[in-house]
């Protein structure tokens, strides 16, 4: 028997009591150490994202191997690993095209299969990452970073650019980190939290600015939305350049439209790119956590045990000041 959060239905969580599922032969099972709250378990708890109900939310985790399947080949009892979540069929139109994302057959551990908000879950040997001597907590952040790099492919830094991230959570300081890797030689932040803005300072922020209208317009090469705001997102096309790039990254409310002014689109010859969780990109942010290119040891808030769950969601929710990333650790 495990413990797990399932969510019977929006709005409804329970913490169970659960056998433990029988592994096919290509599956692992994966003893939880830690598993990050992300704003998409908020989307499915409310019941505005794509899941199956009843689910055990929780896709950014990591853990160490306790059983394998039998045809199982690149682990073994006692690997350190961290859990990429998106499984594609690999045989769909937009599978073999590379576009493994949207794939016509595709599933999520935690969205539509199982996820990390347990003691205990198993996963498809394909999905597992190596984390060699990373820290458990900080391995969750393979997945998030991971989309942060696919997001980065479409929307290209130059060396020498000027960008602008709206928010300084989680995922807008990991933005704020890999586009300096990148070259870009001066980045501004949007931010009204003041402990956020402080971290987005920690984090070598040029300038931070708690007002939209405080920016200087046309003055970037690349404008990154990391909040979801309509309202911010409406306006990247003001701050950046004739000819720039906007990366809309952040999750938006459902079914709610974006205004963005026809003839200014024109004029000023923008791509405009969204970008939708990762392709194959776990590997890359593996590495640049091993080797500390990517720093994420303060971007922890809190850690909770499994119970605490919805108090984690509720702080997320209220945005309290100090509320960062929410890390639920299973096996407390």
């Amino acid at each position: 028997m495990f413990k797990a959060i399932r969510i019977v239905q929006p709005n409804q969580i329970t913490l169970a009591n659960l056998k433990l599922p029988r592994l096919q032969a290509d599956e692992v099972l994966i003893k939880v150490m830690a598993s990050g709250i992300c704003g998409t378990d908020i989307h499915i708890l409310r019941g505005d994202y794509i899941a199956q109900y009843p689910i055990i939310p929780g896709h950014e985790f990591s853990g160490v191997i306790e059983k394998i399947g039998e045809s199982v080949s690149r682990f073994e009892i006692g690997s350190k690993v961290a859990v990429e979540p998106n499984i594609s069929c690999d045989n769909c139109y937009n599978c073999l095209n590379n576009r493994q994302n949207y794939c016509k057959n595709w599933q999520a551990i935690g969205v539509t299969k199982s996820g990390g908000m347990a003691q205990f879950v198993v996963v498809p040997e394909k999905s597992v990452f190596n984390i060699d001597k990373l820290q458990y907590e900080y391995a969750a952040f393979m997945e998030p970073l991971s989309c942060v790099l696919h997001g980065l492919k479409k929307v290209k830094i130059n060396p020498g650019d000027r960008v602008v991230v709206f928010g300084a959570g989680p995922i807008g300081i990991l933005f704020l980190q890999m586009v300096r890797l990148q070259g870009a030689v001066h980045v501004s932040v949007l931010e009204n939290i003041t402990s956020r803005a402080a971290l987005a300072e920690h984090y070598g922020a040029d300038q931070i600015f708690q007002n939209i209208s405080d920016f200087d317009k046309d003055n970037f090469d690349v404008v990154i939305d990391a909040t979801g705001v309509i309202s911010l997102m409406e306006q990247t096309i003001d701050l950046v350049r004739t000819g720039g790039g906007v990366l809309l990254f952040g999750v938006p409310p459902a079914e709610q439209k974006l205004k963005l002014e026809g003839m200014k689109l024109f004029q000023k010859g923008l791509t405009i790119f969204s970008s939708f969780t990762s392709v194959r990109n776990s590997y890359q942010a593996i590495a640049l956590l091993e080797a500390g290119k990517i720093d994420v040891s303060d971007l922890i808030s809190h850690r909770l045990p499994l119970s605490e769950f919805e108090r984690g969601i509720k702080l997320i929710e209220k945005g309290d000041d100090d509320v960062k990333k929410v890390m639920i650790l299973p096996q407390q």
